[in-house]
């Protein structure tokens, strides 16, 4: 059996990490510039410094936004859907399946009525995420290795996991 590039790759990682386990924690970030803040309704975010890519955010219809770019609810979708895509991708390879299909849809839904502050028992925030995977295994592969590959990619999604068990998160701010 050909070793996979995925395990090719993580296997000095692997080893990195076990002989030095904080060299394991990583941390990612964004950030919004560029934009005039005087505009309610757009933005832009970097989701790597010195990646070169920004991507547009804007406001969504629901909250009178003109909803003409991605929203942050679009974007969470969007890192959802990028994870568990690449994450299935990573195990059938590690477990030598191969894929002649993949799509992955995340569908979130909020009652805007939080968010508007209308109703206090309304809560802000998405009320139910919902992902979809469509993919095919070359003929011929085992049913017992495709539950394999579906049970280790839910696990192994960062940003599932994230969703499914939150972090703490603070907010600081600086006023000039």
């Amino acid at each position: 059996m050909n070793q996979s590039d995925v395990a090719e790759k993580q296997k000095p990682l692997r080893a990195k990490y076990r002989s030095s386990p904080e060299t394991a924690m990583v941390t990612d970030h964004a950030r919004t510039s560029g934009t005039d803040p005087r505009d309610p309704f757009h933005s832009r975010v970097e989701p790597m410094d010195g990646c070169g890519v920004t991507v547009p955010v804007g406001v969504h219809a629901g909250v009178g936004g003109l909803h003409d770019a991605p929203t942050p609810g679009d974007i969470l979708c969007a890192a959802l859907a990028a994870c568990q895509d690449s994450t299935i991708r990573m195990v059938a390879d590690l477990l030598g399946v191969e894929l002649e299909h993949l799509e992955v849809e995340v569908t979130a839904d909020a009652d805007l009525r939080g968010t508007l502050g209308m109703e206090r028992d309304v809560p802000v925030g998405f009320q139910a995420i919902r992902c979809s995977v469509r993919m095919r295994a070359k003929e011929g592969t085992s049913p017992a290795i495709l539950e394999k590959l579906k049970g280790s990619a839910e696990h192994c999604c960062v940003v599932q996991q994230t969703l499914r068990n939150p972090p703490p998160v603070r907010t600081t701010f600086s006023v000039d």
